[in-house]
């Protein structure tokens, strides 16, 4: 049986990113039956229709692509998404007629140093995602609240509490992806 490919996409350009902390946990926690990458080359220009599109966006389409499913981990910025998240959404939509992300499931991870856990990041990436045509898991949600004292200073989690709740959205996902297949 072929491995279920999983690509992770998002974290934080910070060195030591939290976001970037919960993908990497999810490497080492993700079922013998999931090949989880992590996607990380972000350095791209602002999405513009009249730019030619760079190679490393070509790439990240093709990563889409050939992903069976997604998986989003962001902070939160301003109540929403990070820039450059967004600008990777955009870039990897087109042109029209070659959207990437069209008919992918995809599950959602946020965190932030506040008690909103990145909620209002998550919310207005489903609002994207529709658009997209992007099949959002909805259960269970994963946010990590006060993320300062559940990560050392080089970004890995240390709380066991958050770690627990990683298999489950894995293992979520799998079983949403399998049933959209």
């Amino acid at each position: 049986m072929d491995k279920l490919k999983i690509l992770g996409v998002g974290g934080s350009l910070r060195k030591g990113s939290f976001s970037k902390g919960l993908l990497l946990e999810v490497k080492k926690l993700a079922p013998e039956n999931v090949d989880f990458e992590i996607w990380e080359d972000y350095n791209f220009p602002p999405y513009n229709p009249d730019t030619e599109i760079p190679e490393n966006v070509k790439e990240l389409k093709n990563k889409i692509k050939n992903a069976d499913a997604i998986l989003f981990s962001l902070p939160e910025y301003n109540y929403s998404v990070p820039g450059f998240i967004k600008n990777a959404i955009d870039w990897a939509s087109r042109p029209y007629g070659d959207n990437s992300w069209e008919d992918k499931p995809a599950a959602i991870m946020s965190e932030s140093i506040g008690n909103t856990a990145g909620s209002k990041a998550q919310y207005h990436l489903r609002q994207v995602l529709v658009c997209l045509n992007v099949h959002a898991l909805n259960k269970p949600e994963f946010m990590v609240p006060n993320a300062t004292d559940k990560f050392d200073k080089e970004g890995n989690l240390i709380d066991e509490e958050a770690r627990g709740k990683i298999k489950p959205l894995i293992e979520a996902l799998v079983a949403w992806t399998n049933k959209l297949k």
